[in-house]
């Protein structure tokens, strides 16, 4: 049901680790995973304002029917490349959040991305990212005898470590690589080289603890780093699912910047989109009594686009976007919009969708009701200079549901 102002409140893998990657369980059994929509993903194509007077108009030949799209309720409907996604709205596990973003407000994908990772209401006012921060926020049962984080409490799905997850607090990430797998033989010898060297012997022993998971995750011998988008999934659901597993990740996603040709690009992103998600929901397990049930996926961009259609059948940079929520402890079947219209009038800068909810907020709020933490500390915490906004309403199931 949507929400409104007129609808609102509407060593054959490459792994970067760090010491002690053992992968004891964090933060309890819920799991939160980021993907992150680099190059600015297009809002109005993805949660299609069908019912919105000056939709059709502005759009010209990349408006979508609301016939040809998933109908959502009576004002919204999805890009018909989001099957899966679609389903799991109708089973009130996907949410959706329209004409949202961060504070920036101009229009450099380098400055915007820096300002969603970081967490900051500025570009390069932060150095550490708000994902790192977030596992330092995590219980105490969650780190080692004297309470401090080791590298098990988070990862990256991605070849080097994203910004939002830089941090004082020591994560982990991996990547599946092309490389032919090293024998065991050459594994053994190379652990007697560093055995007697204090650090590297650590960094090897966390490397191959992560290789050990990998395997166990389908993504060992034979992985390639043109994995398509459902094997990613269930490789990472593969770390996710398992008892001892880390509970926060993730997950990049690239070519967002649709600036000619955006009918069939942005189909086919949304469709490698739809099939990642679809591979995580089959990892985690279909049923809300497997750790799908306690997992929480936050989808975002770093700005939207431009309303109208620019000349080469593309948007230009915007700013107001669309994110979701998905994910079996996501009180879902919502879209959230406090929507402020097309008209010329209600534009930003006479171009882009108004944002009228805020990004951090929907952030803060999710985690800190994942994890069962302090609304206000989580918030401060996760955006220390952030310009958040009213609170949502509820986003997740209680843990007992």
């Amino acid at each position: 049901m949507g929400l409104n102002r007129r609808h609102f409140l509407s060593a054959g893998a490459a792994v970067l680790a760090a010491p002690g990657l053992a992968f004891a369980g964090a933060g309890g059994e819920r799991r939160f995973v980021f993907i992150i929509q680099r190059g600015a993903a297009d809002g109005l194509g993805t949660v299609i304002p069908y019912a919105e007077p000056a939709y059709a108009g502005l759009r010209g030949a990349l408006a979508i029917e609301p016939e040809a799209a998933l109908r959502l309720d009576a004002m919204f409907a999805l890009h018909p490349a989001l099957s899966v996604i679609g389903e799991l709205y109708r089973a009130r596990q996907a949410s959706f959040f329209h004409a949202v973003a961060s504070p920036y407000r101009d229009r450099s994908h380098f400055d915007g991305q820096n300002v969603l990772e970081t967490g900051a209401a500025a570009p390069f006012a932060l150095k550490d990212g708000w994902m790192n921060r977030l596992a330092g926020m995590l219980p105490r049962g969650a780190r080692g005898a004297r309470g401090v984080h080791s590298a098990h409490d988070a990862i990256a799905f991605a070849p080097t470590l994203p910004l939002a997850l830089r941090g004082g607090v020591e994560v982990a990430s991996y990547a599946p690589s092309a490389l032919a797998q090293p024998n065991e033989d050459l594994l053994l010898r190379a652990g007697q080289l560093y055995a007697q060297d204090a650090q590297l012997h650590a960094l090897w022993s966390a490397a191959l603890d992560a290789r050990r998971m990998a395997d166990g995750a389908g993504a060992g011998a034979g992985a390639t780093k043109r994995q398509n988008p459902a094997e990613l999934g269930r490789m990472a659901a593969g770390f996710l699912a398992r008892p001892d597993g880390p509970r926060i990740a993730m997950i990049e996603t690239n070519g967002w910047d649709t600036h000619s040709g955006q009918n069939n690009r942005l189909a086919a992103q949304l469709g490698n989109l739809d099939q990642l998600v679809g591979g995580l929901r089959e990892g985690l397990g279909t049923g809300l009594d497997k750790a799908w049930g306690q997992t929480a996926i936050l989808v975002a961009t770093e700005f939207g686009r431009t309303v109208a259609v620019n000349g080469t059948g593309g948007t230009d940079h915007g700013t107001g976007a669309a994110a979701m929520l998905i994910g079996g402890a996501v009180e879902g079947g919502r879209v959230v919009a406090d929507w402020p219209g097309l008209a010329p009038a209600s534009l930003l800068d006479g171009r882009d969708l108004q944002p009228t909810l805020a990004l951090d907020t929907l952030i803060a709020q999710t985690c800190a009701e994942l994890f069962g933490q302090d609304p206000e500390r989580t918030a401060r915490t996760l955006f220390p200079h952030g310009a958040r906004g009213k609170p949502l309403p509820r986003l997740l199931k209680s843990p007992a549901a």
